[in-house]
């Protein structure tokens, strides 16, 4: 291994490359993955988050680049990872012969065996009947399925590419409270979703992805610089003037009340401001991801539509 890669960093990606022809489907791409966190993987269709996911997986060769899984080469030891990770991709093809039951041991044993208790009770959690054969799950049954399978086998990393597709709202609220359980156990996760809901309650940090290229990697509120803060405020005294404010963008006003959205680095400026009236009542609230993600690309979409 090389020297200058830190042995407990489960991901570790620089400067990746993979063309199809002409086409370059990453192009530089980074991602770094720290020990026993859940890590987002973000980015529109097309981004490159499959195929990042792919070559980690060692189902393709990079063009160029530096990729290390667990300390080893994603390819040349992809039989020997594979012991150490699970992979759960968005659409699950099963042995269509086997029941569930028989489908997750099997995964278990392909991954060097797995905890009968946590298989156990992973079953009843996500309500799922291990006695029924493949052929007859529904697309969200054959999902659980491989959750049970990878959450259960004794594994280090958890790659999840859309893991929750077609599982109700139930059982996708189950999977987030053991995806924490696993973060708590120590466990390393790799999360790539379209629900960035989901990405937002989850992953203490994120990669955001585009045309093959890392745009932002952080937690949340190191992200947010991207984006606008909502402040709301209601004023013992008449709403000042904003407008000589750089980086605050007025909402609207309603008698004492005062809506608008702000710049990072406006904030102190735009407090001051309020202050000076005397705050009755205030709400700030930070942007989601969903808002963080679409000021990224926004630009991206105008241009596609022009």
């Amino acid at each position: 291994m090389s020297a200058d890669v830190p042995a407990d960093v489960p991901v570790d990606v620089r400067g990746l490359v993979k063309r199809f022809g002409r086409t370059a489907a990453l192009d530089g791409l980074d991602l770094r993955v720290e020990q026993g966190e859940i890590h987002g993987f973000i980015g529109p269709n097309g981004s490159g988050k499959t195929t990042t996911l792919r070559v980690l997986l060692g189902l393709i060769r990079p063009d160029a680049g530096h990729v290390r899984v667990l300390g080893g080469d994603a390819r040349r030891d992809a039989v020997e990872l594979h012991r150490r990770m699970a992979y759960v991709p968005g659409d699950v093809s099963l042995w269509p012969d086997l029941t569930g039951g028989e489908v997750i041991d099997f995964l278990g044993a392909l991954r060097g065996g797995l905890d009968v208790a946590r298989r156990d009770a992973l079953v009843e959690r996500f309500a799922l009947d291990p006695t029924t054969r493949s052929r007859a799950y529904s697309r969200g049954n054959r999902q659980k399925v491989a959750l049970v399978a990878a959450l259960s086998s004794d594994v280090e990393l958890l790659v999840l590419d859309e893991p929750t597709t077609g599982l109700d709202p139930l059982v996708d609220a189950e999977f987030r409270r053991v995806l924490g359980e696993e973060r708590d156990r120590g466990r390393t996760v790799l999360l790539s979703s379209h629900v960035l809901s989901e990405v937002e309650a989850l992953a203490d940090r994120m990669t955001i992805i585009r045309r093959g290229r890392t745009v932002e990697s952080g937690s949340l509120p190191e992200l947010r610089h991207l984006c606008r803060t909502t402040v709301t405020a209601e004023l013992a005294a008449p709403v000042p003037r904003t407008d000589d404010l750089a980086g605050v963008h007025l909402g609207e006003v309603r008698g004492r009340v005062v809506v608008c959205d702000v710049d990072p680095a406006a904030m102190d400026g735009l407090m001051r401001r309020l202050s000076a009236a005397g705050i009755v009542r205030l709400e700030v609230r930070p942007p989601s991801l969903e808002q963080v993600f679409l000021a990224e690309f926004a630009p991206t979409t105008r241009e596609a539509s022009a």
